[in-house]
């Protein structure tokens, strides 16, 4: 069967990478619809090569350069909505940074089409309602990280459900500071942090890495995902990133999924599940990996990990305003006008000074991520 895919964020490091899966795969991956931020150039030359005629530009002050040629092309605030509705597709692929990747998705489960989830944050924000409204629909939801991805594959069959698993283990590099002492962590430059020892991600998701503010993130995420509380997700680090997480069974029996570190690999399940197909990565080569190392996170030092569990544990609007004061955290990092460890003082603050709601409908969740990002600037100020 060939899918239909629409995908939003195609000029990012997971659209891109999606695309070359599309071109390996052109018999059962057909890309209908492509959205993107600013790069109107990038997004205009994906859109001739695949023969897209349905596209949506973020910057509305460029959408006159993608006119033409037949196509259609939307923006603004409702511009991803109205794509989604225009391409009735098979499967979107969600891989836009940030809270924007929420109404599409909740549009397209409202449609009946299965949703790939890169973004994180959807699930973050308001994993309560997107979980919800994909059961009522009886729809996917697919996941594309490749921690996700892998436990997904790993509990493939086991029909017990959570009932069967004792925890989640997800998988972390450490990022580039996992051996560097506390006190040095106030020493850490833009470029520093950029410096993954891994992947090759986005300029946000690489700050996070290095934070571990994307390994809590994960936390929560997988908490939604599999239906399984905040108390059975674990997180390990594992410097060479090829076991990319593990499931640990009731009896004791842990199972992992293991393969070279591209994105390729979690696109392309996700693409065509539940079957398998061959593809281009090269094989695990064993006795060049020569070991496999794990080691506990360092949660005294990266606080990241304590403040998602404690989001993922209370709920609510907790984890919109941790993922808000971060977003707003490591983007005035990344300006020069905070400190590495002042990304983590900055959220634990907002997560503090944010009143807490209970409630996860969307009205209120947007209004929490609305505040949190107020008050995580004000915050910024101080350095």
């Amino acid at each position: 069967m060939r899918k239909r895919v629409l995908i939003l964020g195609s000029t990012g490091s997971i659209g891109t990478s999606a695309l070359l899966v599309a071109r390996q795969i052109p018999e059962r991956m057909q890309v209908v619809g492509l959205a993107a931020g600013r790069r109107a150039d990038e997004l205009a030359r994906q859109a001739e090569e695949f023969g897209v005629t349905h596209l949506c530009l973020a910057d509305e002050g460029r959408l006159c350069e993608l006119r033409g040629g037949g196509r259609q092309v939307f923006g603004g605030a409702t511009g991803l909505v109205e794509l989604v509705e225009a391409t009735s597709p098979d499967l979107v692929l969600v891989a836009i940074v940030g809270v924007e990747g929420l109404q599409p998705t909740l549009r397209a489960i409202e449609l009946g089409c299965d949703v790939a989830v890169a973004s994180k944050e959807i699930l973050v924000m308001a994993g309560e309602v997107v979980m919800n409204a994909a059961r009522e629909k009886n729809v996917k939801i697919l996941p594309v990280d490749s921690e996700h991805n892998a436990i997904f594959q790993c509990l493939e069959g086991h029909r017990g459900g959570s009932e069967e698993v004792r925890r989640l283990i997800v998988t972390a590099s450490g990022g580039p500071f996992r051996t560097w002492p506390r006190e040095k962590l106030v020493e850490v430059t833009l470029t520093d942090a950029l410096r993954h020892p891994t992947w090759e991600m986005g300029r946000k998701i690489t700050i996070d890495s290095a934070t571990l503010f994307n390994k809590g993130l994960e936390m929560i995420e997988a908490r939604w995902l599999f239906d399984l509380p905040m108390s059975k997700v674990d997180v390990v680090v594992h410097p060479q990133s090829i076991v990319h997480s593990m499931v640990e069974f009731v009896d004791g029996s842990v199972l992992a999924q293991m393969s070279t570190t591209d994105m390729c690999f979690p696109i392309q399940y996700a693409v065509v599940w539940p079957e398998r197909l061959p593809n281009k990565l090269p094989p695990l080569d064993f006795p060049a990996l020569a070991r496999l190392e794990f080691e506990a996170p360092r949660i005294e030092d990266f606080p990241a990990l304590r403040l998602a569990r404690e989001a993922g544990e209370k709920g609510g609007t907790l984890p919109a305003v941790l993922n808000g004061a971060n977003e707003v955290a490591n983007a005035a990092f990344c300006a020069g006008e905070l400190s590495f460890p002042g990304i983590w003082r900055v959220v634990e603050e907002t997560m503090a000074l944010v009143p807490h709601e209970s409630s996860q409908e969307l009205e209120v969740v947007v209004s929490a991520d609305r505040e949190a990002r107020r008050v995580a600037k004000e915050l910024t100020k101080r350095g």
